[in-house]
């Protein structure tokens, strides 16, 4: 029997994908997370046209601003949302994305056709965008850069200043490549060559632009997973050793879990979200690892002995991860964050409770904010008479000026510019008294 020939992509389903993620990120003020569920409007798609509407969504949404000044140059009055977006999504697409003006245009003016809210803007769609076609391409190269939100900008501001928050700025807008950690890092030349990808200087692994993640070589075989290389720092920093018990605190997505796996720890995995624990449970599979895995409240659960070594990536405004995630500005507004502070404090009192006399605790944060984790930092060591385990940044491949003078490393989202960057994180290594 002759072999299918692979569907062909539905580049309107896609952008119809792409549209509802706006709105429900825009107008619902939900995060991509929440709206790429089973259910969601990815649902239903093949994997390019998911990969596509997604991708379509977060570049989107990382030029909304830019894209929304240069549709203000042709319209007398902003549209309602429902057709603004629309003509965000195609201005996106044909400048940033590079696709075919008139499929775009003809696309957009479908798209507010079938929408009830859009339809009698069909013929205005039209018309600006063919003149965007044609003039805007120029425009957009004078356009600033997207700024934070208000909330979050003026906080940053007043932690390091003006000029590193407009280098932070630019690093949202450029995005995130792909980076991968191996499972067996001896195999870190054979993997970069088979990838095309470049070895960081902290091992992980980067691609440029790798497009359907699942079809790359050694994705189905477990030899990789995603992570972002600060985020993989982490565990290094733990330095775990074959044998120890170690305890993964808020484990999910399980990135880290899979790197202390790897290292040979018995691992415990733990975190409060059945869903999330079944992605963990997914990823040790595929990767062929293992680790013991717990769905439980970690402020209130009890571990069967105490750990050599705990990594807690605490629950956190997420602000060091807005290049990855455009949608976080839009879902949060600081509203919340007396309650994350309060709940990291929580957990790092669980975790030293939980280690061995002489344990190593690693607590980090993917968060731009000091309240979130040089702050917590002094406050736990005051609290439990931690010492701090000084990082080797000649072996962690990091730069001596990303250590802080009160301990633990600083992560920015403008370190390696030239690299593509990485997302912001305060990590640190302590030791519980002996």
């Amino acid at each position: 029997m002759a072999e299918q020939a692979p569907a062909k992509p539905n580049i309107f389903a896609a952008r119809e994908a792409a549209l509802a993620l706006l709105h429900g990120v825009t107008v619902d003020h939900l995060q991509l997370s929440e709206l790429t569920r089973a259910t969601g409007p990815l649902a239903g798609l093949s994997p390019s046209d998911k990969a596509r509407g997604q991708r379509l969504a977060v570049t989107t949404l990382r030029n909304l601003s830019r894209a929304d000044a240069l549709i203000a140059d042709y319209v007398e009055k902003m549209p309602p949302p429902a057709a603004l977006n629309i003509l965000r999504l195609a201005v996106v697409e044909m400048i940033v994305e590079g696709e075919a003006p008139h499929g775009v245009v003809d696309s957009s003016v479908s798209l507010m056709r079938r929408s009830r809210q859009s339809r009698r803007m069909a013929g205005l769609a039209n018309a600006v965008l063919r003149r965007i076609a044609t003039e805007g391409a120029n425009r957009w190269s004078e356009l600033t850069v997207p700024t934070l939100p208000k909330w979050l900008r003026r906080r940053i501001v007043h932690i390091y200043n003006e000029e590193i928050v407009q280098a932070i700025e630019a690093a949202h807008l450029a995005g995130a490549p792909l980076d991968l950690t191996l499972r067996d890092p001896a195999g870190q030349a054979d993997w970069a060559e088979k990838l095309g990808a470049t070895v960081l200087p902290t091992g992980s692994l980067r691609l440029a632009r790798a497009g359907q993640v699942s079809g790359l070589e050694g994705y189905e075989t477990g030899d990789w997973w995603v992570q972002d290389a600060g985020a993989a720092l982490a565990v290094r920093l733990l330095d775990p050793q074959p044998g120890e018990a170690i305890l993964d605190l808020c484990a999910a997505p399980g990135g880290k879990t899979m790197q202390l796996a790897a290292a040979g720890a018995d691992v415990t995995a733990l975190d409060i979200n059945p869903a999330r624990m079944s992605t963990v449970e997914e990823n040790l599979t595929r990767t062929r690892l293992t680790a013991t895995r717990a769905v439980a409240d970690a402020l209130t659960w009890e571990p069967p002995a105490p750990f050599d070594a705990i990594l807690l990536d605490a629950p956190c405004s997420a602000t060091g991860t807005i290049r990855r995630h455009p949608d976080l500005p839009f879902a949060k507004n600081g509203k919340d964050l007396d309650g994350l502070f309060q709940l990291q404090s929580d957990l790092i009192d669980r975790a030293v409770a939980a280690l061995k006399p002489g344990g190593r605790l690693v607590f980090c944060t993917c968060s731009l904010l000091t309240e979130e984790g040089e702050r917590q930092a002094k406050l736990a060591i005051e609290r439990h008479q931690l010492t701090e385990i000084a990082p080797d940044p000649d072996a962690l491949g990091i730069d001596r000026g990303w250590l802080r003078d009160g301990g633990g490393i600083r992560l920015r989202p403008d370190y390696w510019a030239d690299l593509g960057g990485m997302d912001g994180f305060f990590m640190i290594s302590l030791r519980k008294p002996g």
